[in-house]
């Protein structure tokens, strides 16, 4: 894990008097900060050294008004576009060899379906396991089912084969630029981007599915499910990883289960069913479908993988949600829909809802919140007027909302429009 954000923290507070004593930069040295940020690795120390110290230099410019957003955002966009993008077809290598390295092919992915005009994005992953990945069994599985509903299917194939190979060895870093790169290459609806997977596969679209819950319109694990904690080996149920069920509030989830599997037993999946149950009650949301049958062992559900996506089909993002739960576990992971962690604490459990009528922000966490900010925009709250924060009941922030290149670079880490915004406020004590 890279535990670099602390370079940002510095980006965004520094103090106002050695800003003001800064010349704010040129327009053209204004483009060349913009078009470095953008090209920076955002995952590496030194990708985030170059992007704090532009985003310092970026607090010199004067507030934004909204055709200098607009400009701005068109600039931005243009420069996303140079990312990296996919084959439209076959079987294919994201990190192609380099024979002057001797760096080998690595990355693959089949790409099938709906090629030419997608209506939406299907990530289908693998199952597997120890020595076990290929991601030829998910693309023969799903493509037809993707096809069927005209989207595009992305069948990754996991980095290493690991007992959980979808989150070990940079694959889930891997399977979100996939998705970058599918937005890049095809004119697809951002809210219309779907995780399924059977078997190893479940678990991955169980585990990324929450942990990038933003990005997702729905999640189809079949036969597959999310780390169980035990009381004792070979002992009871009694939660489930952290970082899975809070985070998927706002993601339909369908979940594929023969109660007579002798690969992946029912009883992981029927607990974290009951925990969405749970977090729906105390929390809201949660929408979902369990279906169970028996006689089916570890295949794939009556009807194959179309009836299950049959079930997700119909379902939309909403990137900018009233309610927010959120448990980060990710270093890497800064941006959750309309909030923005610096640093995120590890397991930590935030619940902010929008007040729109008070135009107002409430959160309540169980950790402390230092470095979270919100983002703004008149989706969000209106930005003409005076904004409120409170976390755990106290206020803290109260103040008008300037529109900032800043926010707008450090919300564009991805070609998805839905979630960048022009403005951030803090969420913590100053």
């Amino acid at each position: 894990m890279i535990h670099s954000s602390s370079f940002v923290l510095v980006a965004l507070s520094l103090p106002v008097a050695a800003i003001a004593q800064q010349k704010p930069p040129s327009g053209r040295e204004l483009d060349q900060l913009v078009a470095s940020y953008v090209s920076q690795d955002a995952r590496s120390d030194e990708g985030q050294r170059e992007r704090a110290a532009i985003l310092a230099r970026l607090q010199t410019v004067p507030p934004l008004d909204a055709r200098a957003v607009a400009a701005w955002t068109k600039k931005i966009d243009k420069l996303l576009g140079k990312g990296a993008t996919l084959q439209k077809s076959g079987d294919n290598w994201f990190w192609p060899a380099d024979k002057k390295t001797g760096q080998p092919d690595r990355g693959r992915y089949i790409v099938g379906g709906e090629t030419k005009k997608p209506k939406g994005l299907l990530i289908a992953m693998h199952g597997g396991g120890v020595g076990s990945a290929d991601a030829g069994g998910a693309a023969s599985s799903y493509g037809p089912a993707a096809s069927h509903f005209d989207w595009v299917m992305i069948a990754p194939q996991a980095l290493q084969a690991t007992e959980r190979g979808w989150t070990d060895s940079g694959t889930e870093e891997f399977v979100l630029d996939l998705v970058d790169a599918a937005l890049r290459t095809w004119k697809l609806d951002p809210d219309k981007v779907f995780f399924a997977g059977h078997s190893m596969g479940g678990y991955g679209s169980w585990t990324l599915g929450a942990h990038h819950a933003d990005r997702l319109a729905a999640i189809a694990p079949s036969a597959g499910a999310p780390t169980p904690i035990q009381s004792k080996p070979g002992g009871p149920i009694i939660d489930i990883a952290e970082g899975v069920i809070p985070s998927l509030r706002n993601v339909f989830v369908s979940v594929y289960q023969s109660l007579d599997d002798p690969q992946v037993p029912p009883a992981p999946n029927q607990f974290a069913v009951k925990q969405l149950a749970a977090a729906a009650v105390k929390w809201g949301g949660y929408e979902h479908d369990y279906w169970e049958v028996d006689g089916r062992g570890h295949a794939a559900p009556p009807g194959g993988p179309q009836a299950q996506l049959e079930k997700i089909a119909a379902r939309v993002r909403e990137p900018v949600p009233q309610r927010i739960v959120w448990q980060p576990v990710l270093s890497w992971k800064r941006q959750f829909y309309w909030l923005y962690w610096q640093d995120p604490v590890a397991n930590a459990v935030l619940v902010a809802d929008l007040d729109r009528e008070h135009n107002r922000v409430s959160i309540t966490a169980d950790k402390p919140t230092d470095g979270l900010y919100v983002l703004l925009d008149a989706r969000v709250l209106d930005v003409t007027k005076e904004v409120a924060v409170t976390v755990n009941g106290a206020e803290v922030f109260r103040g008008a909302v300037n529109l900032d290149l800043g926010t707008l670079l450090l919300t564009s880490a991805h070609p998805d429009p839905a979630l960048r915004f022009a403005a951030r406020v803090p969420a913590f004590a100053r």
